[in-house]
């Protein structure tokens, strides 16, 4: 039997579907309009020695600086101005080395037709976004990209819907296009957005995330096991390194060594460090990314890693729970 509730939201499930297909479409007939005009659109800011200044009221103004932080997140300096703050003194801001994209769907609003002057003074080439290719903006432009929608999702065609995803969908095309010309790539997005998890993994290095000191567990190879268990105990990584009288790495031993070593036998008396250790831990130093232990212990299946320098001597430990807690994994 037919569930009740599928009549009851057949009209809300056809309207998402309705509009996604307009919008869709909307964004589909951009593809055809990228060409000379795109072309030249992304070599005026890929030369640009200044800034990019994006700017757009209403809900173009949205969408002009989601687009600026687009461009600059992918290694293109851009800011949003407000048009009307411009007209009030923000147009201090411009300078003759920088591009201007003003966004406007009929490319009439007041707004930003009233910057065109001292924009014209200035100097500074303007890249409109509009889908009026008539309109006093476009006709002032340097670049005009055609944005224009057959239809809007809003049925009284007056809320601004597909007509802004397509914009915010050609903004996307630029900051794509100039990325690739600039050829930025994960570690150039990695530095500009450290809080990231990204970021997090492309600049963090061994040595930022693991324990050193005193709390590294360290034995010596001759130390009876219970050494090794006090010293496992005492600190919080389930294991412990075993080093010889030169401080070189010989082993490890983990829980799972003593777990191995019990179920041989029950007398641990005359046992040393050597005896229980596992021989030639997986090992990574301090300089490398914090992603290599990471992929270790993906590999391996194993919870910890020792840190050595060049020497083999080890001078920290990561516990998948440090990779966890910084952001790596």
């Amino acid at each position: 039997m037919k569930d009740s509730t599928d009549d009851k939201y057949k009209d809300v499930i056809q309207t998402g579907r309705h509009v996604l297909r307009i919008e869709a479409d909307a964004v589909a007939s951009l593809i055809d309009r990228v060409a000379d005009d795109f072309v030249q659109a992304v070599e005026l800011i890929f030369k640009c020695k200044g800034r990019v200044i994006v700017t757009g009221m209403g809900k173009s103004g949205h969408i002009a600086a989601k687009i600026a932080a687009t461009l600059t997140s992918t290694g293109t300096s851009a800011f949003f101005m407000h048009p009307a703050e411009g007209v009030h003194g923000d147009l201090g801001l411009v300078r003759k080395d920088d591009v201007v994209i003003s966004i406007s769907k009929s490319g009439t609003t007041g707004e930003l037709t009233r910057l065109i002057p001292t924009l014209r003074k200035i100097g500074v080439p303007i890249i409109s976004l509009t889908g009026n290719l008539k309109s006093a903006l476009a006709v002032r432009s340097d670049v005009v990209l055609n944005v224009g929608v057959e239809e809007e999702a809003c049925p009284n065609g007056l809320a601004p819907t597909a007509s802004t995803t397509a914009t915010l969908a050609m903004g996307d095309a630029l900051a794509v296009a100039l990325l690739k010309k600039r050829k930025f790539g994960r570690e150039d997005f990695a530095l500009l957005h450290p809080g990231g998890a990204l970021g997090r993994r492309l600049h963090l290095q061994v040595e930022d995330v693991m324990f050193s000191g005193d709390k590294m567990p360290v034995i010596h190879q001759n130390s009876s096991l219970h050494e090794a268990i006090v010293e496992m105990t005492g600190k919080r990584f389930g294991c412990t390194c075993v080093i010889n009288d030169d401080g070189i790495l010989q082993g490890i031993i983990t829980d799972g060594d003593l777990r191995r070593l019990l179920e041989k036998t029950t007398d641990i008396s005359n046992i040393t460090a050597a005896e229980a250790m596992t021989r030639n831990p997986k090992t990574v130093e301090s300089s490398a990314m914090a992603t290599e232990p990471l992929h270790v212990m993906e590999n391996f299946n194993i919870l910890q890693i020792v840190v050595v320098d060049k020497k083999g001597r080890p001078v920290g430990m990561i516990h998948l729970h440090d990779l966890l807690e910084a952001g790596v994994a």
